[in-house]
């Protein structure tokens, strides 16, 4: 891992965690050595991060220099929370870390009085347990592919149980209340699919670039939208 992203990763693990916390957890977390750790730590300081703490202490992050600070009503505060809380119900594990690391960047920039309101928040997110049925191709791969604009190979089961092999352009994720749908544009078709994301029973990096196409397909889908023009969700 590159110097950079590791002191990053670094702040965002302080960010995060409890403190105090061990230069073992530290350690762990990070996925460097003790002694690594304790070099990392030297640089933070060094570059004005205030660090509390010491080996066999544990270490607090007093002031994070990178963040400037922020306010929120605690209205914005609840809003914010229940955004992010809201994200445990969509079955996306690395979108859910993403969120809660995010949350805690912000709730580290906050003065002390908002802090403690985003940790003791009155509004939740709810909804049935076991309605949304499981993914099992990688989302990561999906993600990337929609940002960097390049096609999938996609085996797909449609509503009717018709299995099919196409080549698609990915070019954004929906969640609903009980299915994640993805809007792309089918090379086999032509034309634009929603397709059930649950029911991609494999799916692997295609050998198209549609750069920078992506948002003119955008526009054209919305476009045609407003037309009343129904997009088929079976991915036939």
């Amino acid at each position: 891992m590159a110097r950079t992203d590791r002191l990053m990763r670094l702040m965002d693990i302080f960010r995060r965690l409890p403190q105090p916390v061990t230069a073992a957890r530290l350690a762990e977390e990070s996925g460097v050595s003790l002694r690594q750790l304790y070099r990392d730590i030297a640089t933070l300081r060094a570059g004005g991060a205030l660090i509390d703490g010491a080996a066999g202490v544990g270490y607090t992050l007093v002031e994070d220099t990178a963040l400037p600070p922020q306010s929120f009503s605690r209205l914005e505060i609840e809003a914010l929370m229940l955004a992010q809380s809201g994200l445990e119900q969509i079955g996306d594990a690395t979108l859910i870390e993403s969120g809660r690391n995010a949350m805690a960047r912000i709730i580290a920039t906050l003065p002390d009085r908002q802090a403690r309101q985003a940790m003791h928040t009155v509004l939740r997110s709810w909804r049935r347990t076991d309605t949304r049925p499981p993914i099992s191709v990688d989302l990561d791969l999906l993600r990337e592919a929609c940002w960097e604009e390049f096609s999938l190979v996609i085996t797909y089961r449609d509503l009717q149980d018709r299995v099919s092999t196409r080549e698609i352009w990915p070019l954004g994720m929906s969640y609903g209340e009980d299915t994640l749908l993805l809007l792309a544009h089918c090379r086999l078709r032509m034309d634009y699919r929603h397709f059930h994301v649950s029911r991609i029973e494999a799916m692997d990096r295609g050998g198209e670039s549609f750069r920078p196409k992506r948002v003119s397909l955008l526009r054209e889908y919305v476009a045609g939208r407003r037309r009343n023009r129904p997009v088929p969700a079976t991915g036939c």
